[in-house]
């Protein structure tokens, strides 16, 4: 067996693999659907399958499972499905361009991205979800993007940039409670330390968006016509979301609205409201699988060592308090690059981060804001995350062509180095001693 604590930088191969097939067929192509990601993302598990030979087939089989049915991904996997059904249901029955046309009734058009991105912003903060806050936006950005003359893949980073702002930052994110619990600091003084942090990327971002989308045309003619009551499955989406409604739950609901509303106005049939239902489940249902596979090629790179490994290279760079705050950072990047969740990564990389921290003497409410800021930062850019994944798919484009507009994403992460080489922000060393104890 694999000694898992020494690591094995071997393990990881599996991935480097996935990557290379994926980016590197399509850098070389100059088309990134030449390679779909369910073969690449097969090819990858099967290398993995056939990895440690010290292992029988049925247990590294039986490790492949146990990862494809984490909680997490399955949950990720429903959403996916609920989210086609919903965006599907909603665009049958003529929500999509109603909503778009409202908007561009009442907001100039290079001022729409800036709303898109406030509102995911808002709406992910409240609902403490990327995925629900991609998932319920997507579709009003595909809306957007196709009556306007604004790129269909800055539409989708627009929304995954807002979506990361509220899982960076949310009381309610996962990413914010185990970032919190495993440094023993205040969710609250976390969420403090971590907006003073990202404030500036969040206004940059906004800015950005205004000055790229400031000579966007509109390609509908005329006035756009629109009827309030094909808005109301939004709407409700978005308040449901603000009021901290499970997402399965707002998703599923929205679809059930949606299609009332289109059976009540005669867009739908009973028939035509199922159909559209199962059609949407359909589009989707290549990413929920795709999402499986990497959960279980996942489980096996773990397994055999692989993020072990990855702990014990960025550990063995630390010199400093500043080092061992970049240490932190690449330890808990490196494993979301590895796992694609960043979740998952920060509950792997937090305990190794806290006892840093503790040998460094760095406050407890950095050490979690850099856990999250990182993980987050790299969620809302990896291709093969969930965000990405849920995005890319309901606009029918490719998750690379999304990258060179996720603007927020990569401030976020600038802002974090920022934070970092500076020293920012400064700590009252008498709180941080209080705050220990109260936790303690």
């Amino acid at each position: 067996m694999t000694d898992v604590k020494k690591g094995n930088s071997t393990a990881l191969f599996p991935l480097v693999i996935f990557v290379l097939l994926f980016v590197g067929t399509g850098v070389f192509t100059g088309d990134f659907s030449n390679m779909p990601l369910n073969i690449a993302i097969i090819i990858a598990s099967a290398i993995a399958l056939a990895m440690n030979r010290k292992e029988k087939l049925s247990k590294k089989i039986d490790i492949f499972t146990k990862g494809a049915g984490h909680p997490n991904i399955m949950l990720m996997a429903v959403i996916f499905i609920l989210a086609g059904a919903f965006a599907e249901t909603a665009k049958g029955m003529g929500a999509v361009e109603s909503t778009v046309n409202l908007g561009l009734t009442f907001i100039p058009s290079n001022l729409l991205m800036v709303g898109l991105f406030i509102v995911g912003c808002f709406i992910s903060i409240s609902m403490g979800t990327s995925m629900g806050t991609v998932a319920a936006l997507a579709p009003i950005g595909i809306g957007i993007a196709e009556q306007t003359g604004i790129p269909m893949a800055l539409a989708m980073a627009t929304v995954i940039g807002g979506a990361m702002f509220g899982d960076n930052l949310s009381m309610i994110s996962d990413t914010t409670i185990a970032a919190a619990r495993t440094q023993q600091t205040k969710m609250s003084d976390k969420f403090k330390t971590n907006f003073l942090i990202v404030l500036p990327g969040v206004i940059l971002t906004a800015i950005i968006l205004w000055v790229i989308t400031s000579g966007t045309t509109v390609n509908t003619l005329g006035d756009f016509s629109y009827q309030l009551i094909k808005v109301v499955p939004y709407l409700a989406v978005l308040l449901a979301a603000l009021a901290g409604v499970n997402v399965l739950i707002v998703l599923l609901g929205g679809t059930i609205l949606a299609g009332i509303i289109g059976l009540i106005d005669g867009s739908y049939t009973m028939i035509g409201f199922i159909k559209a239902v199962s059609q949407g489940v359909i589009n989707m249902e290549d990413l929920a699988i795709v999402a499986i596979l990497i959960g279980g090629m996942i489980g096996i790179i773990q397994h055999n060592g692989g993020i072990q490994w990855l702990l014990n290279f960025v550990t063995s760079k630390i010199r400093t308090k500043k080092g061992a705050e970049l240490g932190i950072a690449g330890l808990v990047s490196a494993t979301d690059i590895a796992t694609a969740n960043n979740t998952i990564s920060i509950i792997i990389a937090g305990p190794l981060a806290k006892n840093i921290a503790d040998e460094y003497q760095i406050d407890t409410r950095k050490s979690a804001s850099i856990l999250d800021i990182f993980s987050s930062g790299f969620q809302g850019l990896v291709p093969y995350g969930g965000q990405m994944l849920v995005a890319s798919g309901l606009a029918a484009i490719s998750p690379i062509s999304i990258l060179s507009y996720s603007f927020y994403p990569f401030a976020l992460l600038v802002c974090g180095i920022i934070a970092i080489l500076i020293g920012f922000p400064r700590f009252n060393r008498n709180k941080a001693e209080k705050v220990k104890k109260e936790i303690a």
